[in-house]
């Protein structure tokens, strides 16, 4: 019996460490697939940060199927993106200077030869102008992506990504000046507290939950006091209402109509963009400076001498209409560069510091909202 105790237990034994060997092996090879998947997807986003400088586009090809449909249309998303910011550029008397790019990942599930990854972005663009000196400028851009990836030949190529991308946009349908340079306002330089909405606050809000756009701070995460609305049509215009409305921020008085609850979210007023502009405008909070495309805001009139956007100021809103006259997405005046471009920030997708009128095109309509002080 004693004999019998003892075989069983040397095959235990030998079952154990055979066991353990086994998972340790496993483990050793998704650790090291993990690695691989970060380390490639690392070099694709830091060389595409860089093709938007030298517009290298061609050198991308290698980490697609050029000749499968969905890897093909990521691509091509990538080299129109590419496109329409250097002839954004153009157009705009603007010279891009340099870009970097950080990722972090959320989520990576890996099956044999196949990854699922979800990551964001948070990307920074410098640049200068060419018919004026003035330091180098900067503004971030932050997105959330989905990608598959297989691994093909030993090296992880990109089948499918998806993505909202603000800088998504047609290279053709870029609006003109009316001088063929960027537009400059005459920013006002004193930023005060009213005597109900605190610019200087709503701003250092804006600021620093601009979320994973390069440049934000709260370690590029939303205010968690709010529910994100990303998912939900886009979290434009409650990050707007946080801004004007939060104690921390600009402090205007929420009412019945115009409200966060916690727990339960935004009134129509506080989420919906339709809702939120005519609630603005109808409440007194806010009163309307223009609404028109780029040349009928930047283009000096009677009643506005240095154009309509030198009226606006940083704590001040910018609404977009893309079709029809309903008002489809909206961004907060921060600051003006040293050039005099407007710059807004924004979520869905993140924005911090980025020309007012990137990621739009000629039949864009603006909605210059001034708050009320």
């Amino acid at each position: 019996m004693r004999a019998f105790e003892k075989i069983r237990l040397v095959y235990i034994l030998i079952f154990l460490a055979l066991f353990f060997s086994l998972t340790e092996k496993i483990d050793a090879n998704e650790n090291k697939q993990k690695k691989e998947i970060e380390e490639t997807l690392n070099h694709i986003f830091k060389q595409r940060a860089g093709i938007m400088i030298n517009q290298n586009i061609h050198e991308l090809e290698t980490h697609y199927l050029i000749n499968q449909q969905l890897s093909s249309n990521a691509y091509r998303n990538e080299k129109n993106r590419i496109n329409y910011v250097n002839e954004w550029a153009k157009k705009r008397a603007i010279r891009l200077v340099n870009a970097n790019s950080d990722i972090r990942l959320v989520r990576l599930n890996i099956r044999e030869n196949t990854a699922i990854v979800s990551l964001v972005q948070s990307f920074k663009l410098s640049y200068d102008y060419l018919n004026k000196i003035v330091p180098v400028q900067t503004f971030g851009v932050g997105t959330r992506h989905f990608i598959t990836l297989k691994k093909i030949d030993g090296k992880w190529i990109i089948c499918k990504e998806w993505y909202l991308d603000p800088l998504d946009e047609n290279p053709n349908k870029i609006a003109e000046t009316p001088n063929g340079i960027a537009p400059s306002a005459k920013a006002k330089s004193e930023i005060y507290k009213g005597k109900k909405y605190n610019r200087s606050q709503a701003i250092s809000y804006a600021n620093k939950y601009a979320g994973a756009a390069l440049g934000a701070g709260n370690n590029h995460r939303y205010n968690r006091k709010y529910l994100d609305y990303t998912g939900q049509g886009g979290d434009c215009t409650n990050f707007s209402s946080q801004v004007i409305g939060d104690v921390e921020a600009g402090g205007l008085p929420m009412t019945g109509a115009w409200r966060y609850i916690k727990g339960a979210g935004g009134s129509q007023s506080w989420i919906r963009t339709d809702s939120f502009s005519n609630y603005i405008l109808r409440s007194g909070y806010g009163e309307l400076v223009s609404k028109g495309d780029l040349r009928h805001i930047v283009t000096p009139t009677k009643k506005h001498p240095d154009g309509a956007i030198s009226h606006i100021q940083p704590g001040d809103l910018i609404g977009y209409i893309i079709d029809n006259n309903d008002v489809d997405h909206f961004s907060i005046v921060v600051d003006f560069d040293k050039y005099g471009y407007p710059l807004v920030n924004s979520h869905t997708a993140d924005r911090y510091r980025v020309p007012f009128d990137l990621g739009w095109d000629k039949n864009t309509k603006y909605v210059l909202i001034h708050i009320k002080d």
